[in-house]
């Protein structure tokens, strides 16, 4: 990975890391970052699972900020900045994979995550664990670690299948902390934040304004957006926001469409001013974003099939492959 600043809110304010194969990336890897590096914003081009082995604190992901005490896992998506403020000493692993290894929407049918874990704008991006769900993560952490210090048998087909063990775990632990997917249970949010949700997915194009949603629920933007607040950890602007971002993330991705014409359906006449909007949130301009981000899948949209296999053969002994997932490529970032 090669590592650069970049603007996010303030210029300079966000050590930008991009997965980027044609410099020898790897599309999935195991770190432990210190608390210096935890402390500092962070951006990265891959989906993170963060494993919180001891300490407590807040972790700031874009303009949202969410209580973490260990052990527990905290989920980020790619682009987005992140930011740990520990109450003390901390000590985090951190799983990292691109879409060129695991595309989550290609393999949603098998993990679940999709949704869950990542691309929840309505959620919280915390799994708690107990003693035996903790071992196993550290298990699941332990096989993939050593299976990228070696290039054994079946190497990419070994990683993929820890990986997807690891978040298959994760996505029922987080279910059935927040509750059955009916919305029932301990962990159902609180009335009118389930019909906002409903809402915001019904008129996100258009409606950009809390008041609109204040209107409709019958409440006030004060009133709705401490609610939002206290319970996601955002603004009711930034969960809007959030909701426009994810939706032309996915149009710049997974289509050929102009910008100007994407902007507009997500309800900017500005191009310009919906670009600015996207590189505050990303780091990179749309057309940069989609620039980049299709030429490292092998220099293909990922609405066209790809060039470049997501499980390439095994590797030659002493060589690193970490760039595995063999499946028909389908949208996934």
């Amino acid at each position: 990975m090669t590592a650069s600043d970049s603007a996010a809110g303030s210029p300079s304010d966000v050590v930008q890391t991009l997965y980027d194969p044609r410099d020898g990336g790897r599309a999935l890897e195991v770190a432990d970052p210190d608390r210096e590096a935890l402390s500092r914003p962070h951006r990265t081009n891959c989906f993170t699972v963060a494993w919180v082995r001891s300490g407590a604190g807040s972790v700031w992901a874009d303009d949202a900020c969410h209580p973490f005490a260990a052990p527990c896992l905290l989920f980020f998506v790619p682009y987005q900045a992140v930011r740990f403020v520990p109450d003390g000493d901390v000590q985090v692993t951190a799983v990292r994979f691109h879409a060129n290894f695991l595309c989550i929407e290609t393999y949603h049918h098998e993990v679940g995550c999709n949704g869950v874990l990542f691309n929840d704008p309505y959620g919280v991006p915390v799994v708690h664990l107990d003693g035996s769900a903790e071992r196993e993560v550290s298990d699941l952490v332990a096989r993939i670690r050593g299976e990228l210090a070696g290039a054994e048998l079946a190497h990419a087909e070994l990683l993929l299948s820890y990986l997807k063990i690891l978040l298959v775990r994760a996505t029922r632990l987080k279910r059935d902390q927040q509750g059955s997917a009916c919305g029932t249970g301990s962990g159902r949010l609180p009335d009118p934040l389930p019909e906002l949700r409903e809402l915001v997915e019904a008129h996100y194009r258009r409606l950009h304004a809390p008041a609109d949603y204040a209107d409709r629920l019958n409440t006030t933007p004060k009133a709705l957006g401490r609610l939002v607040k206290t319970h996601l950890g955002k603004t009711l602007t930034e969960l809007i926001l959030e909701r426009v971002l994810k939706h032309a993330k996915w149009e710049l991705l997974h289509t050929l469409r102009p910008v100007k014409e994407i902007a507009r359906e997500v309800g900017y006449d500005d191009e310009l001013y919906f670009s600015r909007l996207f590189k505050k949130a990303t780091g990179r301009a749309p057309t940069e974003f989609r620039a980049f981000e299709t030429e490292i899948r092998g220099g293909s949209n990922l609405s066209m099939s790809s060039a470049r296999p997501s499980i390439p053969p095994d590797p030659i002994a002493g060589q690193n492959a970490d760039t595995p997932a063999s499946a028909p490529r389908k949208p996934g970032a």
